[in-house]
């Protein structure tokens, strides 16, 4: 809109819109005030299910597929709760458009609420265990297990918090605009052979154009191995790579905010995708990340620290307007 207000329909002269590379910055909404610190908000207190799933035939559905099918198409306000009981249920669960409103709530004992994984193994390339394209979806205590593509945070607004996200090969991906925070990020072996070493990226995000409003933002989150990889790097660290992102697309976004980087992650911090693909156009930011893999001084020169004046730009209120729909912890 800023070439059309400033050259009409004099199309010769547009531009695409400027962005934090360019040292344009977001106006900051009155929810920030450091905001960045931590969102005290979540999924909604004192959910009241509507129907029950679990094994043993005892509840209303034995899949959570037929639960979600239950669910009342176009909702408009009210939530359709399912309770989930312990147990393994090896399905693939689809949550289409027209089912709104639907909070999945597992009956959890300890741990996590609920383990999401494709089992696919390490050889299998690409494996989604999740795939989200909801606007205003909030995933809390969830645990995401796979290798390849483990998440894949496709579209709008989402918000993570409180969950263990753990793959190897861009295992985070999609061009949401999303929110993690309070979040372990954990790199599992890759290869059939991981004593021999590897390359692996957290994140590989997709945004397409300046104008879109997407991104990945990690908020006190901690980057570190699973038990098992960390044996292999601490045995010979020199073979083993590790990354906080690399360039999927052309605008690619993704910030690292008070986090805990552990010494597997490398002191370029960020990865090429392919030659010079998007290193004039992403931005990959950092500010205020503690441990070891959190220095500085030898990161690649197309990422960025953050000033202060701009963090409250990635905060929850201000870069996905998480005041206005997630629901206050209780």
């Amino acid at each position: 809109m800023s070439s059309y207000k400033n050259y009409g329909s004099d199309f010769n002269m547009w531009m695409p819109p400027k962005t934090e590379r360019d040292g344009f910055w977001e106006k900051v909404g009155s929810g920030g005030g450091g905001g960045f610190l931590g969102f005290n908000g979540g999924l909604p207190p004192n959910l009241k299910e509507d129907v029950t799933v679990c094994k043993d035939g005892s509840c209303s559905y034995k899949t959570v597929q037929d639960a979600v099918n239950a669910a009342p198409n176009n909702a408009s306000s009210s939530k359709f709760v399912i309770g989930i009981k312990e147990g393994v249920y090896k399905e693939t669960v689809r949550v289409p458009f027209e089912k709104k409103n639907v909070v999945s709530y597992w009956r959890w004992v300890y741990g996590f609420r609920s383990h999401i994984q494709n089992s696919a193994g390490p050889d299998a390339h690409q494996a989604v265990a999740f795939r989200s394209d909801s606007d205003l979806s909030v995933i809390e205590d969830c645990e995401f297990l796979g290798n390849q593509d483990t998440l894949y945070a496709k579209s709008l607004r989402q918000f993570y918090k409180k969950c263990r996200i753990q793959g190897n090969v861009d295992f985070i991906f999609g061009n949401s605009a999303a929110i993690f925070q309070d979040c372990n990020i954990l790199i599992a072996p890759r290869q059939l052979n991981p004593e021999h070493g590897e390359k692996n990226a957290v994140t590989a995000h997709g945004r397409t154009d300046p104008s879109q409003a997407t991104g990945y933002v990690f908020l006190n989150c901690v980057i570190n191995g699973t038990e098992e990889y960390m044996k292999y790097y601490n045995e010979n660290p020199k073979v083993h790579s590790n990354y906080l992102g690399r360039p999927w697309k052309e605008y690619s976004r993704t910030v690292f905010l008070n986090s805990t980087l552990e010494i597997l992650v490398n002191p370029e911090g960020w990865l090429l995708w392919s030659g010079d693909q998007a290193l004039k156009t992403l931005y990959y930011g950092e500010f205020g990340n503690s441990g070891p893999g959190s220095d500085t001084s030898k990161r690649v020169t197309w990422s960025s620290q953050i000033p202060t004046d701009h963090v409250d730009v990635y905060s929850v209120e201000n870069f996905i307007q998480g005041d206005e729909w997630i629901s206050s912890s209780s």
